[in-house]
């Protein structure tokens, strides 16, 4: 059984995607080929942004709008504790503070009340410039923007949305990737629209901020590659991934939303009871880039992912360290006593398999190995 099955999808779609890939080592343009803009094209319109401006991966998505932000030294940029270390790291390296705020424990992002609370205490100590916050989209579901963004606005705060699990999600219609000042998006193979590398895309709908990222992301470029008006970074993706982005997006939008979507409610009706599924907010749409249940504690946890192990059932466990303790961070000396729901999860989450060519026997296994393991051992 596969966790993410990149192997079915690319079987049931190898006639396109080989396609696709001929037509650029053809054509030899591996570097800003037609294909590029195109895919920049299909990716903004279905967002529902102006523009759609492609990058090497999702890291350097959120760098380059930080960058183009002028954010750096003595700026505060508010981040989730439960979430990949790059949304941290992005800040660091801009040369920023990340300030951690605790998450919501249902919906996994970032907790509203939290935040202005950690806004507030940062403005207090006067040591740091609140500048912006970079909620993220955690496994597949938007986070609260109508919150965020008021208490955005209220601060006067930039809002960078990482959407490199949420592309595809919406919150009443409104898609991911298309809230606050600009969004991110990673195409690491196994996010909910992967490419067959690394790449990302950075939406917007300012003018003024994809005109200076497009520079950012050549080298600082102006009129053209060799006029360099800015120092920039090299950040683009390449043809052939391109293309094959282009033979995935039409499927995901066809199908594998909808399909990863019926694995879920599956999922959900099966272990209903038995432990925490994950919570969809009214008037939310997930993209499930994982499926992420909760035990009672880390001893039933990981009892159960060994168990799954010997049953052949691969599982994950994201994330196994809140970001305030990552040791990049001890510098930072957080309280831990600020994290309670991030130290909490970090202990009890377990990701099952899923994606939008999972089986029903499939999810029929799955559970049946979680009911048997846990209904057995009553002192876990």
């Amino acid at each position: 059984m596969e966790f993410r099955d990149l192997k079915t999808q690319y079987h049931t779609y190898k006639q396109e995607i080989n396609t696709a890939i001929q037509e650029v080592l053809d054509s030899a343009h591996f570097i800003g080929g037609k294909q590029v803009s195109e895919l920049e094209e299909q990716l903004a319109h279905y967002v529902g942004v102006k523009h759609c401006i492609t990058c090497a991966n999702g890291t350097e998505a959120m760098t380059l709008v930080l960058m183009a932000w002028g954010i750096g030294e003595g700026d505060a940029v508010f981040v989730p504790d439960f979430t990949f270390f790059s949304t941290g790291e992005v800040v660091s390296f801009s040369g920023a503070t990340p300030v951690f705020v605790d998450v919501d424990r249902d919906t996994f992002n970032i907790d509203p009340v939290h935040l202005e609370k950690s806004i507030m205490k940062t403005m207090e100590e006067e040591k740091l410039t609140p500048k912006a916050i970079i909620p993220v989209d955690l496994f597949g579901l938007p986070a609260g923007y109508e919150k965020i963004e008021k208490i955005a606005k209220k601060y006067q705060l930039f809002v960078l949305e990482d959407g490199a699990q949420g592309f595809g999600g919406n919150i009443k219609g409104k898609r991911a990737c298309s809230f606050g000042d600009a969004a991110t998006t990673s195409f690491f193979p196994a996010k909910p629209l992967g490419c067959y590398g690394d790449g990302g895309a950075i939406f917007t709908n300012d003018d003024g901020l994809a005109a200076f990222i497009q520079s950012l992301k050549v080298h600082g470029k102006g009129i053209h590659k060799y006029d360099n008006v800015r120092i920039g970074v090299n950040s683009r993706l390449d043809t052939i991934q391109a293309a094959v982005l282009k033979v995935k997006l039409k499927a995901f939008i066809d199908h594998e939303l909808d399909d990863i979507n019926l694995v879920y409610r599956l999922y959900n009706e099966r272990l209903s009871g038995i432990v925490e599924t994950p919570v969809i907010p009214e008037g939310y749409y997930s993209s499930f880039a994982q499926y992420t249940i909760k035990l009672k504690n880390k001893r039933q946890r990981d009892y159960l992912q060994a168990k799954l192990k010997e049953y052949g059932i691969p599982s994950m466990i994201y994330y196994g360290k809140p970001m305030h303790k990552q040791g990049a961070f001890e510098d930072l000396n957080y309280d831990d006593k600020e994290f309670n729901v991030a130290n909490e999860l970090s202990e009890i989450v377990l990701s099952l398999p899923i994606h939008p060519y999972m089986s029903v026997d499939d999810v029929i296994k799955v559970t049946k190995v979680i009911m048997m393991v846990l209904d057995g051992d009553k002192s876990v």
